[in-house]
């Protein structure tokens, strides 16, 4: 078995084990119920070693929570990635906010702009994943009883601190296993989360600006800005190969 699906199974099972109180009132592991996706995705693209990986705080509620691909934007996920499998339902799901699968019918911008640039930059997968993996930091999905999405770092101390040890292991088990050069947050807050998990590791850990249209800067060229962050942590975009 790919190391990095026993990862994602040990770490879907730790969190499915976890509870949380209001305001929220659903909670999605599309590491479950989008397993098939997720898992054909870490295997294959995430068999070999990276100079770089790119960690995302958590699932979109039209990116992974609908693909089970990080950033998981429908369109980009079918079409750039060549993956489509067949896609559950969570044990609870929310009437705002249902799981169609490949049939979700909105975009996810975080998604759909930061695989357009791997798209636009590197033009084949394969070229990308030689050198790169995206992941999450967290796998699940926090939404409250309105449909609003609640990021993790918004959960009380009581309630991250079980959830962080079981994704700071996964993220170890992650890095041990592709060897990267570079571990860099796409927003501060995995960096963060990076800095805490990947203390004595051999890595060096920066980040990048997060795609969100939720981020006026990210709406002014986030792709621009996103390579001058890369550059700034001393990776050179122009090489194809490791």
């Amino acid at each position: 078995m790919n190391e990095l699906i026993r990862t994602s199974r040990a770490l879907s099972k730790a969190v499915g084990r976890l509870r949380f109180r209001d305001p929220i009132t659903h909670v999605y592991n599309p590491l479950e119920y989008a397993r098939a996706s997720h898992e054909r995705y870490l295997a294959s693209y995430g068999d070999k070693t990276k100079e770089v990986l790119l960690l995302g705080m958590n699932p979109g509620p039209f990116g992974m929570a609908q693909t089970g691909i990080p950033f998981g934007d429908v369109s980009s996920v079918r079409e750039w990635l060549g993956i489509e499998e067949p896609v559950g339902k969570p044990t609870n799901e929310h009437p705002k906010r249902p799981v169609d699968g490949f049939g979700c019918p909105r975009s996810e911008v975080s998604g759909s702009r930061l695989w357009g640039w791997a798209k636009e930059r590197f033009g084949a997968p394969e070229q990308f994943f030689s050198r790169f993996f995206i992941a999450n930091y967290c796998p699940l999905v926090f939404l409250e009883a309105s449909g609003k999405n609640r990021t993790p770092d918004k959960l009380p101390a009581s309630e991250r601190t079980e959830l962080e040890t079981a994704c700071d292991q996964a993220l170890r088990h992650t890095v041990q296993h592709l060897q990267p050069q570079h571990v860099i947050g796409i927003g501060a807050w995995a960096e963060r989360r990076a800095q805490f998990a990947l203390r004595g590791e051999n890595v060096h850990i920066a980040r990048v600006l997060h795609p969100s249209p939720a981020s006026p800067k990210a709406n002014r060229g986030w792709a621009e800005q996103a390579e001058q962050d890369f550059i700034r942590a001393g990776i050179e975009l122009d090489v194809t190969s490791p």
